[in-house]
Protein backbone atom coordinates (compact mmCIF):
# COMPACT_ATOMS: atom_id res chain seq x y z
CA UNK A 1 0.00 0.00 0.00
CA UNK A 2 1.30 3.42 -0.91
CA UNK A 3 1.00 6.51 1.26
CA UNK A 4 0.09 8.34 -1.94
CA UNK A 5 -2.88 6.10 -2.73
CA UNK A 6 -6.56 6.86 -2.31
CA UNK A 7 -7.01 3.59 -0.41
CA UNK A 8 -4.46 4.66 2.21
CA UNK A 9 -5.68 8.26 2.44
CA UNK A 10 -9.42 7.61 2.65
CA UNK A 11 -9.71 4.12 4.13
CA UNK A 12 -6.67 2.71 5.92
CA UNK A 13 -5.34 5.85 7.65
CA UNK A 14 -8.68 7.28 8.89
CA UNK A 15 -9.73 3.88 10.26
CA UNK A 16 -6.39 3.34 12.06
CA UNK A 17 -6.47 6.86 13.52
CA UNK A 18 -10.04 6.45 14.75
CA UNK A 19 -9.29 3.15 16.46
CA UNK A 20 -5.93 4.34 17.79
CA UNK A 21 -7.28 7.35 19.66
CA UNK A 22 -10.14 5.44 21.26
CA UNK A 23 -7.85 2.69 22.57
CA UNK A 24 -7.75 3.00 26.38
CA UNK A 25 -4.21 1.77 27.04
CA UNK A 26 -0.68 2.00 25.63
CA UNK A 27 -0.55 -1.78 25.17
CA UNK A 28 -3.72 -1.75 23.06
CA UNK A 29 -2.45 1.21 21.04
CA UNK A 30 0.78 -0.65 20.31
CA UNK A 31 -1.16 -3.80 19.44
CA UNK A 32 -3.29 -1.82 16.99
CA UNK A 33 -0.19 -0.24 15.42
CA UNK A 34 1.47 -3.65 15.10
CA UNK A 35 -1.57 -5.39 13.57
CA UNK A 36 -2.38 -2.50 11.23
CA UNK A 37 1.28 -2.37 10.16
CA UNK A 38 1.21 -6.07 9.33
CA UNK A 39 -1.97 -5.49 7.31
CA UNK A 40 -0.31 -2.52 5.60
CA UNK A 41 2.65 -4.70 4.62
CA UNK A 42 0.51 -7.70 3.66
CA UNK A 43 -1.58 -5.50 1.35
CA UNK A 44 1.20 -5.71 -1.22
CA UNK A 45 3.11 -8.86 -0.24
CA UNK A 46 1.12 -11.18 2.08
CA UNK A 47 3.55 -14.10 1.84
CA UNK A 48 6.52 -12.06 3.10
CA UNK A 49 4.74 -11.15 6.34
CA UNK A 50 6.16 -14.44 7.62
CA UNK A 51 9.66 -13.18 6.81
CA UNK A 52 9.39 -9.93 8.74
CA UNK A 53 7.80 -11.75 11.70
CA UNK A 54 10.59 -14.34 11.72
CA UNK A 55 13.26 -11.64 11.50
CA UNK A 56 11.69 -9.73 14.39
CA UNK A 57 11.19 -12.79 16.60
CA UNK A 58 14.72 -14.13 16.03
CA UNK A 59 16.26 -10.77 16.96
CA UNK A 60 13.97 -10.52 19.96
CA UNK A 61 14.98 -13.94 21.30
CA UNK A 62 18.69 -13.72 20.48
CA UNK A 63 19.03 -10.22 21.93
CA UNK A 64 17.40 -11.40 25.14
CA UNK A 65 19.99 -14.19 25.27
CA UNK A 66 22.77 -11.67 24.61
CA UNK A 67 21.46 -9.51 27.46
CA UNK A 68 21.19 -12.48 29.81
CA UNK A 69 24.78 -13.61 29.16
CA UNK A 70 26.07 -10.04 29.52
CA UNK A 71 24.27 -9.74 32.86
CA UNK A 72 25.83 -13.05 33.91
CA UNK A 73 29.26 -11.75 32.93
CA UNK A 74 29.65 -14.29 30.15
CA UNK A 75 30.83 -12.23 27.15
CA UNK A 76 31.84 -15.23 25.00
CA UNK A 77 28.33 -16.68 24.99
CA UNK A 78 26.85 -13.22 24.46
CA UNK A 79 29.08 -12.78 21.42
CA UNK A 80 27.96 -16.13 19.97
CA UNK A 81 24.29 -15.18 20.19
CA UNK A 82 25.06 -11.76 18.72
CA UNK A 83 26.96 -13.27 15.78
CA UNK A 84 24.09 -15.69 15.17
CA UNK A 85 21.69 -12.74 15.03
CA UNK A 86 23.90 -10.98 12.46
CA UNK A 87 24.24 -14.18 10.40
CA UNK A 88 20.45 -14.60 10.27
CA UNK A 89 19.84 -10.96 9.28
CA UNK A 90 22.60 -10.79 6.68
CA UNK A 91 21.71 -14.28 5.45
CA UNK A 92 18.07 -13.36 4.81
CA UNK A 93 19.03 -10.11 3.10
CA UNK A 94 21.71 -11.80 0.98
CA UNK A 95 19.47 -14.69 -0.09
CA UNK A 96 16.58 -12.54 -1.25
CA UNK A 97 18.53 -9.59 -2.60
CA UNK A 98 21.97 -10.76 -3.76
CA UNK A 99 22.04 -14.51 -4.41
CA UNK A 100 20.60 -14.21 -7.93
CA UNK A 101 23.08 -11.45 -8.81
CA UNK A 102 26.01 -13.48 -7.43
CA UNK A 103 25.01 -16.69 -9.24
CA UNK A 104 24.44 -14.79 -12.50
CA UNK A 105 27.94 -13.30 -12.35
CA UNK A 106 29.53 -16.66 -11.46
CA UNK A 107 27.74 -18.27 -14.42
CA UNK A 108 28.78 -15.57 -16.87
CA UNK A 109 32.40 -15.49 -15.61
CA UNK A 110 33.03 -19.24 -15.40
CA UNK A 111 30.63 -20.41 -18.11
CA UNK A 112 28.55 -22.39 -15.62
CA UNK A 113 24.81 -22.98 -15.44
CA UNK A 114 24.09 -22.84 -11.72
CA UNK A 115 20.33 -22.44 -11.33
CA UNK A 116 19.15 -19.38 -9.43
CA UNK A 117 15.87 -18.59 -7.75
CA UNK A 118 13.43 -16.08 -9.21
CA UNK A 119 11.82 -14.95 -5.96
CA UNK A 120 10.56 -11.35 -5.90
CA UNK A 121 12.41 -8.99 -3.58
CA UNK A 122 10.48 -8.40 -0.34
CA UNK A 123 9.45 -4.74 -0.16
CA UNK A 124 11.53 -2.70 2.28
CA UNK A 125 13.77 -5.61 3.30
CA UNK A 126 16.90 -3.43 3.35
CA UNK A 127 15.23 -0.91 5.64
CA UNK A 128 13.73 -3.20 8.25
CA UNK A 129 16.78 -5.50 8.26
CA UNK A 130 19.05 -2.53 9.05
CA UNK A 131 16.65 -1.51 11.82
CA UNK A 132 16.67 -4.94 13.48
CA UNK A 133 20.45 -5.14 13.08
CA UNK A 134 20.91 -1.76 14.74
CA UNK A 135 18.84 -3.02 17.67
CA UNK A 136 20.91 -6.20 18.02
CA UNK A 137 24.19 -4.29 17.75
CA UNK A 138 23.14 -1.69 20.31
CA UNK A 139 22.08 -4.42 22.77
CA UNK A 140 25.43 -6.18 22.34
CA UNK A 141 27.33 -2.91 22.77
CA UNK A 142 25.34 -2.09 25.89
CA UNK A 143 23.79 1.09 24.45
CA UNK A 144 20.30 -0.27 25.18
CA UNK A 145 18.94 -3.16 27.17
CA UNK A 146 17.14 -5.96 25.35
CA UNK A 147 13.38 -5.48 25.22
CA UNK A 148 11.68 -7.91 27.60
CA UNK A 149 8.29 -7.78 25.88
CA UNK A 150 7.78 -8.83 22.28
CA UNK A 151 5.01 -6.37 21.38
CA UNK A 152 7.01 -3.12 21.79
CA UNK A 153 9.87 -4.50 19.70
CA UNK A 154 7.50 -5.88 17.06
CA UNK A 155 5.74 -2.50 16.93
CA UNK A 156 9.10 -0.78 16.43
CA UNK A 157 10.11 -3.04 13.54
CA UNK A 158 6.76 -3.18 11.77
CA UNK A 159 5.62 0.42 12.39
CA UNK A 160 3.99 1.25 9.06
CA UNK A 161 5.05 4.91 8.73
CA UNK A 162 8.69 3.87 8.25
CA UNK A 163 8.41 0.17 7.44
CA UNK A 164 9.03 -0.05 3.71
CA UNK A 165 11.07 3.02 2.72
CA UNK A 166 12.54 4.47 5.87
CA UNK A 167 13.90 6.57 7.32
CA UNK A 168 15.95 3.94 9.14
CA UNK A 169 14.75 4.50 12.70
CA UNK A 170 17.00 3.11 15.40
CA UNK A 171 15.48 1.45 18.42
CA UNK A 172 17.47 3.70 20.75
CA UNK A 173 15.77 6.76 19.20
CA UNK A 174 12.23 5.71 20.12
CA UNK A 175 12.90 3.20 22.90
CA UNK A 176 11.18 5.28 25.56
CA UNK A 177 8.37 6.40 23.25
CA UNK A 178 7.35 2.82 22.50
CA UNK A 179 5.77 2.59 25.96
CA UNK A 180 5.79 6.14 27.34
CA UNK A 181 4.97 8.46 24.44
CA UNK A 182 2.42 11.23 24.81
CA UNK A 183 0.04 12.09 21.99
CA UNK A 184 -1.33 15.62 21.74
CA UNK A 185 -3.48 17.79 19.49
CA UNK A 186 -0.39 19.87 18.72
CA UNK A 187 1.57 16.81 17.57
CA UNK A 188 -1.37 15.65 15.46
CA UNK A 189 -1.62 19.06 13.77
CA UNK A 190 2.14 19.28 13.16
CA UNK A 191 2.23 15.71 11.93
CA UNK A 192 -0.67 16.28 9.55
CA UNK A 193 1.01 19.36 8.09
CA UNK A 194 4.27 17.47 7.59
CA UNK A 195 2.44 14.54 6.00
CA UNK A 196 0.58 16.78 3.54
CA UNK A 197 3.79 18.59 2.55
CA UNK A 198 5.41 15.21 1.88
CA UNK A 199 2.38 14.05 -0.10
CA UNK A 200 2.56 17.20 -2.24
CA UNK A 201 6.28 16.73 -2.84
CA UNK A 202 5.63 13.20 -4.00
CA UNK A 203 2.46 13.62 -6.07
CA UNK A 204 2.75 17.14 -7.45
CA UNK A 205 6.49 17.30 -8.14
CA UNK A 206 8.18 13.87 -8.04
CA UNK A 207 5.62 12.11 -10.22
CA UNK A 208 5.73 14.82 -12.89
CA UNK A 209 9.53 14.87 -12.92
CA UNK A 210 9.53 11.08 -13.12
CA UNK A 211 7.29 11.00 -16.18
CA UNK A 212 9.68 13.32 -18.02
CA UNK A 213 12.80 11.38 -17.01
CA UNK A 214 11.21 8.06 -17.94
CA UNK A 215 10.03 9.34 -21.32
CA UNK A 216 13.64 10.10 -22.23
CA UNK A 217 15.64 7.40 -20.42
CA UNK A 218 13.32 4.47 -21.09
CA UNK A 219 14.32 3.19 -24.54
CA UNK A 220 17.00 5.89 -24.64
CA UNK A 221 17.97 7.24 -28.05
CA UNK A 222 21.12 9.33 -28.50
CA UNK A 223 19.13 11.49 -30.90
CA UNK A 224 17.60 13.03 -27.78
CA UNK A 225 20.65 15.28 -27.83
CA UNK A 226 22.93 16.62 -25.14
CA UNK A 227 20.74 19.41 -23.75
CA UNK A 228 17.67 17.19 -23.47
CA UNK A 229 19.71 14.40 -21.84
CA UNK A 230 21.00 16.83 -19.22
CA UNK A 231 17.43 18.03 -18.68
CA UNK A 232 16.26 14.43 -18.19
CA UNK A 233 19.02 13.92 -15.63
CA UNK A 234 17.94 17.07 -13.78
CA UNK A 235 14.33 15.84 -13.82
CA UNK A 236 15.46 12.50 -12.38
CA UNK A 237 17.50 14.30 -9.69
CA UNK A 238 14.36 16.17 -8.66
CA UNK A 239 12.22 13.03 -8.95
CA UNK A 240 14.36 10.96 -6.58
CA UNK A 241 14.75 13.85 -4.12
CA UNK A 242 11.07 14.75 -3.92
CA UNK A 243 10.06 11.08 -4.05
CA UNK A 244 12.28 9.99 -1.18
CA UNK A 245 12.23 13.16 0.92
CA UNK A 246 8.47 13.33 0.40
CA UNK A 247 8.12 9.78 1.72
CA UNK A 248 10.38 10.66 4.67
CA UNK A 249 8.23 13.73 5.40
CA UNK A 250 5.09 11.58 5.34
CA UNK A 251 6.73 9.00 7.62
CA UNK A 252 7.92 11.66 10.09
CA UNK A 253 4.49 13.32 10.01
CA UNK A 254 2.65 10.06 10.67
CA UNK A 255 5.11 9.28 13.46
CA UNK A 256 4.29 12.63 15.10
CA UNK A 257 0.56 11.93 14.92
CA UNK A 258 1.12 8.70 16.88
CA UNK A 259 3.49 10.40 19.35
CA UNK A 260 6.84 9.30 17.86
CA UNK A 261 9.72 11.64 17.01
CA UNK A 262 11.71 10.22 14.10
CA UNK A 263 14.97 11.96 13.21
CA UNK A 264 15.23 14.04 10.04
CA UNK A 265 16.39 12.23 6.90
CA UNK A 266 17.06 15.16 4.52
CA UNK A 267 18.43 18.66 4.92
CA UNK A 268 18.22 20.41 1.52
CA UNK A 269 20.93 18.27 -0.12
CA UNK A 270 20.97 20.22 -3.38
CA UNK A 271 22.29 23.34 -1.65
CA UNK A 272 25.46 21.39 -0.78
CA UNK A 273 28.82 22.95 -1.61
CA UNK A 274 30.76 19.68 -1.70
CA UNK A 275 30.15 15.98 -2.02
CA UNK A 276 30.95 15.57 1.67
CA UNK A 277 28.33 18.21 2.46
CA UNK A 278 25.82 16.46 0.19
CA UNK A 279 26.14 13.19 2.09
CA UNK A 280 25.61 14.97 5.38
CA UNK A 281 22.27 16.14 3.97
CA UNK A 282 21.03 13.19 1.86
CA UNK A 283 19.47 10.02 3.38
CA UNK A 284 20.96 10.94 6.73
CA UNK A 285 19.67 7.82 8.47
CA UNK A 286 21.58 5.54 6.06
CA UNK A 287 24.78 7.61 6.12
CA UNK A 288 24.89 7.68 9.91
CA UNK A 289 24.05 3.94 10.06
CA UNK A 290 27.09 3.06 7.94
CA UNK A 291 29.24 5.55 9.86
CA UNK A 292 28.31 4.22 13.29
CA UNK A 293 28.10 0.50 12.55
CA UNK A 294 30.69 -0.02 9.79
CA UNK A 295 33.09 2.92 9.31
CA UNK A 296 33.94 3.69 12.95
CA UNK A 297 34.26 0.00 14.02
CA UNK A 298 36.64 -0.55 11.08
CA UNK A 299 38.87 2.21 12.47
CA UNK A 300 37.25 5.33 11.02
CA UNK A 301 39.78 8.08 10.37
CA UNK A 302 42.26 6.63 12.84
CA UNK A 303 43.38 3.54 10.94
CA UNK A 304 43.23 2.63 7.23
CA UNK A 305 40.85 5.52 6.58
CA UNK A 306 40.85 5.18 2.77
CA UNK A 307 40.27 1.43 2.96
CA UNK A 308 37.42 1.98 5.39
CA UNK A 309 35.92 4.65 3.15
CA UNK A 310 35.87 2.37 0.13
CA UNK A 311 34.44 -0.56 2.09
CA UNK A 312 31.60 1.64 3.32
CA UNK A 313 30.82 3.03 -0.12
CA UNK A 314 31.01 -0.36 -1.79
CA UNK A 315 28.48 -1.60 0.77
CA UNK A 316 26.38 1.56 0.35
CA UNK A 317 26.14 0.93 -3.38
CA UNK A 318 25.37 -2.74 -2.83
CA UNK A 319 22.70 -1.87 -0.24
CA UNK A 320 20.80 0.03 -2.92
CA UNK A 321 20.61 -2.88 -5.32
CA UNK A 322 22.08 -6.08 -6.72
CA UNK A 323 23.40 -4.56 -9.92
CA UNK A 324 26.79 -3.36 -11.11
CA UNK A 325 25.61 0.19 -11.68
CA UNK A 326 24.86 0.56 -7.94
CA UNK A 327 28.29 -0.79 -7.05
CA UNK A 328 29.92 1.64 -9.50
CA UNK A 329 27.75 4.42 -8.05
CA UNK A 330 28.97 3.64 -4.52
CA UNK A 331 32.63 3.44 -5.56
CA UNK A 332 32.21 6.65 -7.57
CA UNK A 333 31.25 8.47 -4.38
CA UNK A 334 34.02 6.73 -2.46
CA UNK A 335 36.54 8.13 -4.95
CA UNK A 336 35.03 11.63 -4.86
CA UNK A 337 34.97 11.73 -1.07
CA UNK A 338 38.58 10.48 -0.85
CA UNK A 339 39.71 13.16 -3.35
CA UNK A 340 37.89 15.86 -1.38
CA UNK A 341 39.24 14.70 1.96
CA UNK A 342 42.88 14.25 1.00
CA UNK A 343 43.55 16.45 -2.04
CA UNK A 344 41.16 19.36 -2.72
CA UNK A 345 39.54 20.21 0.62
CA UNK A 346 41.55 23.41 1.12
CA UNK A 347 41.13 24.44 -2.52
CA UNK A 348 37.35 23.99 -2.34
CA UNK A 349 37.14 26.22 0.70
CA UNK A 350 38.98 29.01 -1.14
CA UNK A 351 36.90 29.21 -4.33
CA UNK A 352 33.66 31.27 -4.50
CA UNK A 353 30.59 29.61 -3.00
CA UNK A 354 28.68 29.54 -6.29
CA UNK A 355 31.55 27.54 -7.85
CA UNK A 356 31.53 25.15 -4.88
CA UNK A 357 27.81 24.69 -5.45
CA UNK A 358 28.23 24.16 -9.21
CA UNK A 359 31.01 21.63 -8.61
CA UNK A 360 28.86 19.63 -6.19
CA UNK A 361 25.76 19.63 -8.42
CA UNK A 362 27.76 18.58 -11.48
CA UNK A 363 29.15 15.46 -9.84
CA UNK A 364 25.85 14.71 -8.08
CA UNK A 365 24.06 14.70 -11.45
CA UNK A 366 26.65 12.36 -12.97
CA UNK A 367 26.13 10.14 -9.95
CA UNK A 368 22.39 10.02 -10.64
CA UNK A 369 23.11 8.80 -14.19
CA UNK A 370 25.05 5.88 -12.68
CA UNK A 371 22.23 5.27 -10.21
CA UNK A 372 19.31 5.53 -12.67
CA UNK A 373 20.56 3.42 -15.58
CA UNK A 374 21.15 -0.25 -14.76
CA UNK A 375 22.02 -1.32 -18.31
CA UNK A 376 25.73 -0.54 -18.66
CA UNK A 377 25.52 -0.29 -22.45
CA UNK A 378 22.79 2.33 -22.21
CA UNK A 379 24.71 4.08 -19.43
CA UNK A 380 27.69 4.41 -21.76
CA UNK A 381 25.47 6.01 -24.43
CA UNK A 382 24.01 8.46 -21.94
CA UNK A 383 27.42 9.49 -20.56
CA UNK A 384 28.77 9.92 -24.08
CA UNK A 385 25.83 12.15 -25.04
CA UNK A 386 26.29 14.22 -21.88
CA UNK A 387 29.88 15.08 -22.77
CA UNK A 388 29.97 14.86 -26.58
CA UNK A 389 27.56 17.47 -27.87
CA UNK A 390 24.65 16.28 -29.98
CA UNK A 391 21.96 18.68 -31.11
CA UNK A 392 18.22 18.10 -31.49
CA UNK A 393 16.02 20.21 -33.75
CA UNK A 394 12.82 21.79 -32.45
CA UNK A 395 10.54 19.73 -34.73
CA UNK A 396 11.97 16.44 -33.44
CA UNK A 397 11.73 17.73 -29.88
CA UNK A 398 8.05 18.65 -30.22
CA UNK A 399 7.04 15.47 -32.04
CA UNK A 400 9.07 13.00 -29.96
CA UNK A 401 8.90 14.57 -26.50
CA UNK A 402 5.73 16.72 -26.42
CA UNK A 403 5.46 16.55 -22.62
CA UNK A 404 8.74 18.41 -22.13
CA UNK A 405 6.98 21.77 -22.17
CA UNK A 406 4.43 20.49 -19.66
CA UNK A 407 7.36 19.91 -17.28
CA UNK A 408 8.55 23.53 -17.20
CA UNK A 409 6.30 24.85 -14.37
CA UNK A 410 6.95 21.75 -12.26
CA UNK A 411 10.70 22.14 -12.80
CA UNK A 412 10.52 25.74 -11.58
CA UNK A 413 8.56 24.58 -8.53
CA UNK A 414 11.14 21.83 -7.93
CA UNK A 415 14.00 24.33 -8.03
CA UNK A 416 12.27 26.66 -5.56
CA UNK A 417 11.38 23.84 -3.17
CA UNK A 418 14.85 22.28 -3.13
CA UNK A 419 16.28 25.11 -1.04
CA UNK A 420 15.31 26.56 2.36
CA UNK A 421 13.50 29.57 0.85
CA UNK A 422 10.16 28.88 2.54
CA UNK A 423 11.81 28.19 5.91
CA UNK A 424 13.74 31.44 5.69
CA UNK A 425 10.54 33.35 4.84
CA UNK A 426 8.64 31.82 7.75
CA UNK A 427 11.50 32.68 10.11
CA UNK A 428 11.65 36.29 8.89
CA UNK A 429 7.89 36.64 9.14
CA UNK A 430 8.14 35.21 12.68
CA UNK A 431 5.29 32.76 12.24
CA UNK A 432 3.36 32.36 15.50
CA UNK A 433 0.45 30.12 16.39
CA UNK A 434 -2.86 31.84 15.64
CA UNK A 435 -1.32 34.58 13.49
CA UNK A 436 -2.61 35.61 10.07
CA UNK A 437 0.55 34.16 8.53
CA UNK A 438 -0.11 30.80 10.22
CA UNK A 439 -3.68 30.82 8.92
CA UNK A 440 -2.43 31.59 5.40
CA UNK A 441 0.13 28.77 5.70
CA UNK A 442 -2.52 26.28 6.76
CA UNK A 443 -4.82 27.35 3.92
CA UNK A 444 -1.94 26.72 1.50
CA UNK A 445 -1.37 23.28 3.05
CA UNK A 446 -5.04 22.41 2.61
CA UNK A 447 -4.66 23.56 -1.01
CA UNK A 448 -1.68 21.22 -1.43
CA UNK A 449 -3.80 18.34 -0.08
CA UNK A 450 -6.66 19.13 -2.46
CA UNK A 451 -4.31 19.44 -5.44
CA UNK A 452 -2.57 16.17 -4.51
CA UNK A 453 -5.90 14.34 -4.44
CA UNK A 454 -6.82 15.79 -7.84
CA UNK A 455 -3.49 14.53 -9.23
CA UNK A 456 -3.98 11.09 -7.65
CA UNK A 457 -7.47 10.73 -9.12
CA UNK A 458 -6.28 11.69 -12.59
CA UNK A 459 -2.96 9.86 -12.99
CA UNK A 460 -1.67 6.30 -13.04
CA UNK A 461 2.06 7.09 -12.67
CA UNK A 462 2.71 6.79 -8.93
CA UNK A 463 5.81 4.71 -8.13
CA UNK A 464 8.03 5.00 -5.05
CA UNK A 465 11.65 4.66 -6.12
CA UNK A 466 12.97 3.37 -2.79
CA UNK A 467 10.42 0.58 -2.44
CA UNK A 468 12.68 -1.71 -4.46
CA UNK A 469 15.53 -1.28 -1.97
Amino acid sequence: MLFSSLTFLFLFLPLVLLLYFIMPSRTLKNLLLFLSSILFYAWGEPIYVVLILFSTFSDYMLSKMVQKEKDNDNPKKAKRYFILSLVINIGILSFFKYSGFLISNINSTLGLSIPSHELPLPIGISFYTFQTMSYSIDVYRGHVRAQEKFLPLATYVALFPQLIAGPIVRYITIEDELENRQESLSLVANGARRFIIGLGKKVIIANQMGMIADSIFNNYNQNAGTILTWFALICYAFQIYYDFSGYSDMAIGLGRIFGFHFLENFNYPYVAKSITDFWRRWHISLSTWFRDYIYIPLGGNRKHAIRNLFIVWFLTGLWHGASWNYIFWGLYYGILLAIEKYFIKDLLNKIPKFLQHFYALFFILIGWALFRIEDLGQLGKVLKTLFVYRSIDIRTLVLTYPNIFYAVPFTILAVLGSGPIFNILSTKLKVKSGSVVTLARDICIVGVLAMSIVFLVGETFNPFIYFKF
